[in-house]
């Protein structure tokens, strides 16, 4: 199974190679990769922003931790979601879906209604958590796809949020940061390359009923 191996390989890069750069073909496969993530619904409410420019991530690192992968990798992926799951973008869902299937739509207004009066029930803040939730179902396929492509990645939760959102004018949007992710190739001389990987045994982490 190939990609047992691509996960052995894989590791969360400390120190990106500047000199080398993911390649757009590449680039284009890791953003199919991300569209064909699974989401609650299949809402997908959330937005990827792919940055390259050099001068926006010198801004972005000092609200990083100061973290060398920001401005070091090749580029760097910002995963945020949008702030509400307002009835439109689930109309706007609906509507896609029938033209997808060459449903007629009136055929899942129903389903619509569901979603909507499930996602009201929702409190403000578990709302907020299923939201930014999803998109770290659509990072999980960004990392599996860089391991199959031998693209180094490091997924990351050290940032200040709200600067990230005045920085990226993500409010004006809708949007807010959830996790980034740098991706680039590993320097030879990150000293965690090679470490063993520290995980629980099979037996500590399932249960089989």
């Amino acid at each position: 199974m190939e990609l047992i191996k691509n996960l052995q390989w894989r590791y969360a890069t400390k120190k990106f190679d500047t000199t080398k750069k993911v390649s757009a073909n590449d680039l284009e496969k890791l953003k199919e990769a991300i569209q064909l993530s699974v989401s609650s619904y299949g809402l997908q409410l959330y937005k990827v922003l792919i940055i390259e420019d050099p001068e926006l991530r010198k801004q972005l690192k000092p609200v990083s931790w100061d973290q060398s992968q920001i401005t070091d990798a090749s580029h760097l992926f910002v995963f945020c979601h949008y702030t509400d799951a307002t009835p439109e973008a689930i109309d706007e869902f609906i509507i896609q879906t029938a033209e997808t299937r060459n449903l007629d739509v009136k055929r899942l207004s129903g389903y619509g209604d569901f979603i909507k009066s499930k996602l009201a029930e929702k409190s403000t803040e578990d709302k907020t958590g299923w939201l930014k939730s999803q998109t770290y179902l659509a990072l999980g396929n960004l990392l599996n796809a860089c391991a199959e492509l031998k693209i180094d990645a490091c997924p990351m939760e050290g940032f200040e949020v709200d600067s990230y959102n005045e920085i990226l004018n993500l409010e004006a949007e809708g949007l807010s940061a959830s996790v980034i992710a740098p991706i680039g190739y590993r320097h030879p001389e990150d000293h965690t390359i090679g470490m063993p990987k520290v995980r629980k045994s099979l037996e500590k982490l399932f249960s089989e009923v």
